[in-house]
């Protein structure tokens, strides 16, 4: 989890990237009128902030076109086992903890609808996993976005 807020010159920064990701830091300068090493000294501490270039990928380019949200009920103490045992199983991208119903909310990829039923057996193997619920993705309404943060105030300090 990210600690510093971006402030007025990281949002022109991340503005230009989200326009441009090819920018160059002397581009970035230019368009947004910050100083060169300004600039590069925000673009290093950006390594901790902005995603890796592997939530770039979509899993369907590399032949996984389902998608699907499993939510999973899981004996507490076993938690972090199951999170491991998640983790070793290629097709699952994000596993999230949650309060209310169920424990984790996971998402997974799969080949085709058989595939699907493997991983969702994968996933009922793990010991400590008591129940899960599949939810197969049939359209994406609202792709992931936050470019529109940028636009929002910048929260107090």
């Amino acid at each position: 989890m990210v600690k510093q807020l971006a402030d007025a010159a990281d949002r022109a920064i991340l503005r230009t990237l989200v326009s441009d990701p090819t920018a160059t830091g002397v581009e970035i300068s230019e368009r947004t009128g910050l100083a060169r090493n300004t600039v590069r000294t925000r673009l290093q501490r950006y390594e901790t902030a902005l995603l890796s270039f592997e939530h770039r990928l979509a899993p369907s380019f590399l032949g996984f076109p389902l998608r699907a949200f499993v939510t999973a009920t899981v004996v507490q103490r076993e938690l972090d086992s199951v999170a491991s045992a998640l983790a070793s199983i290629p097709e699952v991208l994000e596993v999230s903890g949650v309060a209310g119903g169920a424990d984790l909310i996971i998402l997974i990829v799969a080949r085709d609808t058989d595939d699907l039923y493997r991983v969702a057996g994968a996933m009922l193997d793990i010991p400590g996993v008591v129940r899960t619920e599949t939810g197969l993705v049939m359209r994406e309404l609202v792709p992931y976005r936050a470019a529109q943060l940028l636009e929002t105030d910048e929260p107090a300090r």
